[in-house]
Order: structure tokens, then sequence, then C-alpha cells
């Protein structure tokens, strides 16, 4: 009798990419694998289970009923596979390895570089990688060690914090734009990307000049200060992005937008791990604005009782 092939868990991390990303292309981008590794993984799986997992179309992988009820299950057994490799992770005491950060491009450029130099003299055997595209990292599944974002998180598993609150401004190319405060007729605006139609400085640029119209979007700032630095239009930025870039000046509407907090986070098993309180301490020590905080710094806060933020630091809600 010949018995069935075994299930291999790296053909059900395959299974897991290519329901996540519905292309076979895009789940080989992901795991760094060639398209044919992964049609050639997914048959091999098919065969294993007996049952035909994904509908294949022209617009990509859509999961039938037999491929539901499997990645049910190959959910479970990656939770649980992660929070073992992130629990021995974070019982390493070296300061040495890996930590993965992920921000905003012009935030890491401008903020967060110069205390990745000075953190790589201090401690030069952890190699921190940086990601500064807009996708959304996640702390579970190890896609991320470290994350700054503007959004809060509230994720039961991600100890976080408040880092720093940036302030924002009305940026143009010098001497090419007046726009009178309640008006803005004739004046062109560059902002966000439908994708970020909720960004509280769009509504606040809308008020004060409710007759400018929009002329470029982005969803990277770097690139909304260069377009501005060009002549393109007027555009909302951080202040620390723009005093870092040549041919803009501050344009004065008598009030500023809306600042914007920056939450760090990170998974509650890497709590205790060495190289990456290192880097969240010097982060938090060199970012963290001048308002009354708690004494102590973050590395004292961990080593309380609890090994948790003191609550006034900390928040740990519900979901990311």
């Amino acid at each position: 009798m010949v018995s069935d092939p075994p299930i291999e868990w790296s053909d059900l991390r395959v299974f897991l990419a290519i329901a996540r990303e519905g292309t076979l292309g895009g789940a080989g981008r992901r795991l760094k694998q060639s398209q044919p590794t992964m049609g050639r993984r997914l048959r091999a799986l098919e065969d294993a289970v007996g049952a035909t997992l994904f509908q294949r179309s022209a617009a990509g992988h859509v999961l039938t009923d037999e491929g539901e009820i499997l990645l049910r299950h190959a959910e479970g057994m990656e939770a649980e596979a992660l929070a073992l490799a992130r629990e021995l992770t974070g019982r390493s005491g070296a300061l040495e390895g890996m930590l993965r950060l992920t921000c905003s491009d012009w935030f890491g450029r401008i903020m967060v570089a110069p205390i990745l130099a000075e953190f790589a003299h201090l401690h030069p055997a952890v190699i921190v990688e940086t990601l500064t595209d807009a996708r959304i990292y996640s702390l579970a599944r190890r896609e991320a060690d470290l994350v700054i974002r503007i959004a809060a998180f509230d994720e039961p598993e991600v100890i976080a914090r408040r880092l720093i609150t940036v302030p924002y401004a009305v940026y143009a190319k010098p001497g090419q734009w007046a726009p009178v405060p309640g008006d803005g007729q004739g004046c062109p605006l560059i902002v966000m990307d439908t994708a970020f139609g909720g960004m509280p400085d769009i509504s606040w640029l809308r008020r004060i000049l409710p007759n400018a119209h929009i002329a470029m979007r982005s969803n990277s700032r770097d690139m909304q200060a260069k377009l501005c630095a060009l002549g393109a239009g007027l555009a909302v930025l951080p202040k620390a992005l723009c005093e870092a870039t040549a041919g803009i000046e501050v344009v004065d509407l008598g009030s500023d937008p809306p600042s914007r907090d920056n939450w760090l986070g990170f998974h509650r098993d890497l709590k205790r791990l060495p190289r990456l309180r290192a880097l969240v301490d010097l982060l938090v020590e060199r970012l963290q604005d001048q308002r009354p905080r708690p004494s102590g710094t973050i590395r004292e806060q961990y080593n309380n009782a609890s090994g948790r933020f003191r609550p006034k630091d900390a928040i740990n809600k519900t979901n990311c």
C-alpha cells in the first residue's frame, strides 16, 4: 500500500504566502523564491492533502473551500512556530544579531538614520535592517521587530509607547505663492494620495484654503517636499523634513496644521531581548519630546515587577 506524501511545513509557508498575496509572483517575492518554485511547491502540497486549494484565474489565486479549511490550520501552526521563535530569540543575552525596523521614508532618513549610525558605533555586532516602504509590516509574523508609525497600536501582544510629536507647517518655493487664509484661489496643493485622504493635515489645508486646488498627490513626504521645492505647489510637511530640504520656506497662514504623534511598538515576546532594549532606549532618548514624563529610562521601566512599561508610557490594547 502506498502512503500519502507527508505535508511539509515549507509547503505550508508557500500556501500562506499565496493566500495572502493572491498570486504566485507576489508570493515568490515575499518568500524570495521564483514563481516556478512556488507553483511546484503548491502542486506538491495539493498532492499531499489530496485537494485543489486554489481556483486559478487571470486575476490570481482564490481559495477553494478546502483551501479555506487548510488556511485556518496553517495560520494556527504558523502562530505557534512564530511564538516559539520569538520566545527563544527573546532569551538571547548577547548584544549581537539582527533587528528589523520599519518607519516612513522621511522619518527614517531624517530622524532615525543618525541614531542608527550612533547605535552602530555602540553595538557593532548588531545589524539593523530598515524598511521604509508604505507596506504595513506584522510584528506577530516577525516581519519587523520594531515599528514606528503615526497610528497608535492596540494589539494585546504589542508593547507600545508614544515616541515623539512631530510639528508640521505649510511650505512653498520661496516667493512663488502668497495665499490669503480663507481663500487660496489659484494656489496648487500637493497632498497625500487618495489612500490617505483622512489625514488631518489635508482637511486642515482645505479648510484654511477652500478655493485652492489639488495639483499633485503622493504617499511620500520626501516626494512632496521635492515637488514643493520645484514649484509644483504648497504642501503641509513635517518641519524636521523641511529644515533638511533646500529650496522651500514656511508659508504663514496664521495657524499651524495639526501635529502628529509617532508611536513605537514591538512584540512583548521580545521585551527582554538586550539588543532590542538597547535600540529602544537610544531611540527614546534621542527622539522623545520635551513634555514632562516619568523619571527613569525605558530600560529602568522594563525592570519593574511586571516587566512592562508603566501605564503612562504604554498602550496595550486589542488590535493593531
